[in-house]
């Protein structure tokens, strides 16, 4: 199994964060603004370079607008990517 940081399926959860952040017309510094974090973490996370933990992955998803249930969800489907 490959390490979570760069198997499919971590590739594909980013893929979604940063469609639905691109589809909301949101720059990443404004994302970090509603996170109160600096834009190198949202940079970072997009990047790959690193993972969100859960309450992170909630934040993101609070801060884009989307169901963090329904982006699992399409993440459980998508075990073989």
């Amino acid at each position: 199994m490959p390490k979570s940081l760069r198997s499919a399926r971590q590739r594909r959860l980013l893929e979604w964060l940063i469609a639905a952040r691109k589809t909301k017309g949101v720059t990443q510094s404004q994302v970090a603004e509603m996170l109160g974090r600096p834009q190198s973490f949202v940079a970072k996370y997009e990047g790959g370079e690193r993972r969100l933990d859960v309450i992170e992955f909630l934040d993101v998803t609070e801060a884009l607008d989307i169901d963090p249930c329904e982006l699992l969800a399409q993440m459980g489907h998508s075990r073989d990517l």
